[in-house]
């Protein structure tokens, strides 16, 4: 397979990853993202220990970890600060990587420096996807085209490219949760990745380095469209809840998001393939999305190495990757299930069994990729 055209849509984390690893595989690939400049406002991420790892192999590791802080444990409280589990995190992931958190953009900063030798087209929307005899043309916003032979939609949860060589049904869908997010100062007695449980309710707290905080709220809501002021939801909270949300200044950026989930029966059409949150997005009770993300970059260009037509190399990415995945998206239904028990069950079952689920959902991702 000599010079195959990739183009690979989106330039997020997993657009980044499979750029490089594409690169240090021997392929050439354009990289083509929507947005005209880079989100600098963003807000953080957690990396769990199989990200770590997929960020060794991809020679990132240590560049991420210099930007961020090694999280050593995650404890789960109820709403007055109860403590209901706890969980060592360096036993949890021996031998695998550290658990990292840092600001997203930071995260993104480093990727892009890592696939700084691939062309990125900024404001390069794709509007049409057309295959025809082993080639896909793809058409832009401005007009032109391009003949490629293989496209990679890496374009998020609410991909383009999803949409046009999947159809209109091939769509996210809510899991039953809005989600807030942000980042403010963290407090002196916060030092670790901590969750706070209410009824229907949950406040992540997760230091990201400079004296900065990643928080993550939600509340079980039916109908995806809950606008009251997530501050009210949360004013029966202990410390440090209220005081987090109160150091949030009037007018700073807070993103609010319906929480959804991608679930196909193939991620591939033709020569279109998409990976990373188009293909397997899930709710973010797992932090796995990149880890997922960065675990698919490098398989995929072991797959596109490894075997001669693409056709194969992209059923033989699905059959490696789908189980992992699917793996992934069953262990957030089943948290959810855990957080949707009646609360004074949900704590008993956490005290009793919590640190043995957390080595469930989490063990067969100990394991290579």
């Amino acid at each position: 397979m000599a010079g195959p055209r990739i183009l690979v849509v989106g330039a997020g984390i997993g657009g980044l990853a499979v750029a490089r690893t594409l690169a240090r595989a021997g392929f050439s690939a354009e990289v083509v993202e929507r947005d005209r400049a880079w989100d600098e406002v963003g807000t953080g991420i957690y990396l769990p220990g199989n990200a770590a790892r997929a960020l060794r192999a991809l020679g990132l590791e240590q560049a991420v970890s210099e930007r961020g802080i090694v999280i050593p444990r995650q404890r789960v409280s109820d709403h007055r600060g109860r403590l209901l589990v706890e969980v060592d995190l360096a036993e949890l992931w021996d031998g695998v990587g550290p658990c990292l958190a840092l600001q997203r953009a930071d995260l993104h900063a480093v990727l892009l420096e890592g696939a700084r030798d691939v062309q990125i087209g900024m404001g390069s929307n794709v509007r049409g996807l057309r295959e025809n005899n082993g080639t896909v043309s793809v058409e832009f916003g401005d007009g032109t085209a391009s003949d490629c032979d293989l496209v990679i939609g890496a374009d998020g949860i609410h991909s383009t490219v999803r949409r046009l060589a999947f159809g209109s049904d091939a769509t996210a869908r809510p899991v039953g949760q809005v989600g807030w997010r942000f980042t403010t100062a963290c407090p002196d007695e916060l030092t670790t990745w901590s969750a706070m449980m209410g009824h229907r309710t949950a406040f992540l707290m997760i230091p990201i380095g400079n004296g900065r905080v990643y928080c993550y709220c939600d509340v079980v809501s039916t109908s995806g469209d809950d606008h009251e002021d997530f501050g009210r939801l949360f004013s029966g909270y202990a410390e440090p809840v209220p005081g987090l949300i109160d150091s949030v200044p009037d007018g700073a950026l807070v993103h609010r998001s319906t929480i959804e989930e991608v679930a196909l029966d193939s991620w591939v059409r033709g020569r279109v393939l998409l990976v990373g949150d188009a293909a397997h997005a899930t709710s973010p009770n797992m932090a796995e999305g990149a880890a997922m993300a960065l675990e698919d970059a490098l398989v995929l260009a072991e797959c596109l190495r490894r075997l001669e037509a693409i056709p194969a190399a992209l059923a033989a990415f699905e059959a490696r990757r789908r189980p992992r995945t699917d793996w992934v998206r069953a262990q957030t239904h089943r948290r959810d299930r855990t957080r949707y028990l009646p609360t004074v069950v949900r704590n008993m079952v956490l005290r009793a069994f919590g640190g043995r689920i957390f080595r469930s959902n989490y063990h067969p991702l100990r394991d290579e990729a």
